[in-house]
């Protein structure tokens, strides 16, 4: 005779159909995630496609200029596939971009994506330095002025805030420039570095302060520094103005928390209040703000660079576009638009990663 097993309640473990359910939400969210990234991404591509081919500039008479023969434009545009029908032109150019082919520049006569692994280094640089600054100081500067709220101290941390949205940042570097370098002499002129360390400093990583620090070249360290300043302390006080606005809004909210009153009540000194307690809290937002500021310095730093001669992405994108070379402004356009999508979604996943409470949503 069989014998059946019965199970009481009582022996059924919970923790099984939990841990499931958990995974599965986990995955679902993954889910979700890459449909979000591979959407943007498409949408990105389509954006760039479609201005390539609505722009007045013919991308063939680009490569062969305006008195090539007819039969030498035609041979050309199907070599390209620009005879093709447009939704076949486009999934051939996310083809070729998905493979790492952003076409040939016109302008330097290279690959697009090697053009732009050699300058962008000098973007990574700068926007990096623009960062920290902005941060190191603008965090400071926001507490302050959230403590302070309403005093001449909160009014002077404001004023300094709209000052770097409302001033145009190139007219800010013409004007830095013309007093620091040019009247003063305390800082070096346009550009990385002098004409005299152009075959001195060896490139390895492309970021030439670690470069030259790592290949112990001293002089050519300080000049790099020297070049730096104002271009990175341009940047860094345009990333001040948007961080030390974006804390002092953090912190007053932080502050106004019966948290925080309980704290008070228990005896706990101010400083600790402020540093341990209330920015403890603001730093979870905060995180968000400055990883999307270091995304616009990358994206947004075009005038500055023009500005400071600096050798970077955003001048490549503006002396292609002058010189209407459309595979390289697509080109830097696409790679832009990635880091801003890859450090946004960092952002996201940091945030995330930092609030528990988004967690179990």
């Amino acid at each position: 005779m069989a014998v059946v097993e019965t199970h009481r309640p009582g022996d059924i473990k919970p923790g099984r159909p939990r841990a499931r359910s958990r995974s599965l939400a986990a995955a679902s969210g993954i889910g979700r995630f890459l449909v979000i990234v591979v959407l943007t991404y498409l949408g990105l591509l389509a954006v760039t496609f479609f201005i390539g081919r609505v722009i007045p500039v013919d991308p063939v008479l680009a490569i062969v200029g305006d008195r090539a023969p007819t039969h030498v434009v035609e041979r050309t545009r199907e070599e390209l596939g620009l005879n093709k029908p447009l939704i076949e032109q486009f999934a051939i150019y996310v083809r070729n971009v998905l493979t790492g082919d952003l076409g040939t520049s016109v302008l330097t006569s290279n690959r697009v994506i090697d053009d732009i692994r050699r300058v962008f280094p000098a973007t990574l640089e700068l926007a990096t330095l623009g960062t920290l600054i902005g941060a190191v100081f603008g965090i400071p500067l926001g507490v302050l002025a959230a403590v302070k709220r309403d005093s001449l101290v909160d009014q002077i941390v404001r004023v300094i805030g709209l000052v770097g949205y409302s001033v145009p940042i190139f007219w800010l570097g013409l004007m830095a420039l013309l007093v620091f370098y040019a009247r003063l002499g305390w800082t070096d002129g346009p550009g990385r570095f002098d004409i005299i360390y152009e075959y001195t400093i060896t490139p390895v990583t492309g970021i030439l302060l670690l470069d030259t620090a790592m290949a112990g070249e001293w002089d050519a360290f300080r000049n790099v520094a020297g070049h730096l300043i104002l271009p990175s302390a341009l940047l860094g006080y345009f990333s001040l103005a948007y961080i030390s606005r974006m804390t002092r809004s953090f912190m007053l909210n932080e502050l106004g928390q019966e948290y925080i009153v309980a704290a008070r009540a228990k005896g706990i000194s101010e400083s600790r209040v402020i540093w341990r307690h209330a920015l403890r809290n603001a730093a979870v937002p905060l995180v968000t703000v400055i990883v999307l500021s270091y995304a616009g310095l990358l994206e947004g730093s075009v005038l500055t660079e023009s500005v400071f001669a600096w050798p970077g992405l955003g001048l490549y994108i503006t002396n292609s576009l002058q010189n209407a070379d459309m595979n390289a402004v697509l080109g830097g356009t696409i790679v832009v638009g990635s880091v801003f999508i890859g450090l946004n979604l960092l952002s996201d996943l940091l945030y995330r990663f930092l609030d528990p409470r988004t967690k179990r949503r």
